[in-house]
């Protein structure tokens, strides 16, 4: 059960960072009372969800993160390093697998009725299509630790489900006009090797700041009952189209065989010699030559779907990146 209040007091773990900002406007506009709360830095070597749930369970930030929690209806953990080229580390594996753990548990001793953690879809990896399933495929040393995240607040959940509610967003590939990855995005959509595997059709899990944010409101003031994994909506864009978006001009169109071969061989000299160095950047081009569809979910089930505006994001990213240029 929730335990949810139709008045709720809300709180943000992060809500100074890119995407915690975002949602911490979306309920501010609705006219919510909204706490910004800075997340300790945590450090952790687990290597299971066990070790990493014991680890939780005796943190000395758990007493006072319980103590910030006194009051709070819906808690909105958003913080974390997301940084998908890193290599593993104790901060890594801190900030995106410790720290929901220390907050979830925090949360249940305060008496909150829903916690709300942001994952990331990159923990299902590159399947050919990614859902709201349990199945997990990271593939670098960032989707493994959000993986151990998801998976440490799994075992947590049967303790909790007397009164706390644990929701686990999985977030898209999410753009802002401003985001340094998104004007990435743009600089290679605007260059020669803006490209696609034929046919150049297949939907892209890229999204915008402004639907993540939205949705994530809904989430959190939502009165039902939300499963324990939730999928970021589709914004209906294809790997051409987010291309065009971004570069105002169509890409080239590749053999599938070739980008295929092209990324088991960046994926091997990665994974060999690098130390999985250039597994974020790998994926990312893997992103742009073939997508990566996903299954309609709990959204599409109660009818909680954002307005799309991640190609408007990409324009908008794309006309600054022209001006700055004096292009």
């Amino acid at each position: 059960m929730s335990g949810l209040k139709e008045t709720r007091n809300y709180l943000v773990l992060g809500g100074t960072g890119f995407v915690g900002s975002a949602v911490v406007a979306e309920l501010q506009a609705r006219g919510h009372s909204v706490v910004v709360l800075p997340a300790p830095r945590l450090a952790s070597s687990a290597a299971t969800a066990r070790e990493l749930l014991d680890e939780a369970l005796a943190a000395p930030a758990r007493a006072s993160l319980a103590a910030a929690l006194a009051n709070v209806d819906v808690v909105i953990n958003a913080a974390g390093l997301a940084l998908p080229g890193a290599a593993a580390s104790p901060a890594l594996t801190g900030a995106n697998a410790l720290l929901p753990a220390v907050v979830a548990s925090a949360a249940r001793a305060a008496g909150t009725g829903r916690f709300i953690h942001l994952s990331s879809a990159s923990v299902q990896g590159q399947r050919s299509s990614i859902d709201e399933s349990g199945e997990r495929a990271p593939f670098s040393a960032y989707s493994r630790s959000k993986a151990l995240g998801e998976e440490a607040l799994e075992l947590l959940a049967p303790a909790t489900a007397d009164h706390l509610s644990l929701v686990t967003v999985r977030a898209t590939s999410v753009q802002g006009a401003d985001r340094a990855t998104t004007q990435s995005l743009v600089a290679i959509a605007r260059s020669p090797l803006a490209s696609v595997a034929s046919p150049g059709t297949a939907p892209t899990p890229v999204s915008s700041l402004a639907a993540l944010a939205w949705f994530v409101a809904e989430v959190a003031q939502h009165a039902g009952e939300v499963p324990a994994v939730v999928l970021q909506p589709w914004e209906g864009l294809d790997v051409r189209g987010v291309l065009v978006a971004a570069g105002g001009r169509r890409p080239l169109s590749l053999p599938r065989g070739l980008c295929r071969a092209a990324l088991a061989a960046g994926f091997a000299v990665s994974s060999r010699l690098l130390g999985e160095r250039l597994h974020g950047s790998l994926r990312r081009v893997e992103l742009m030559w073939f997508g990566q569809d996903q299954e309609p979910g709990w959204a599409q089930t109660v009818g909680l779907l954002p307005t799309p505006s991640a190609a408007q994001v990409l324009e908008q990213a794309r006309r600054r990146a022209q001006g700055s240029l004096g292009a």
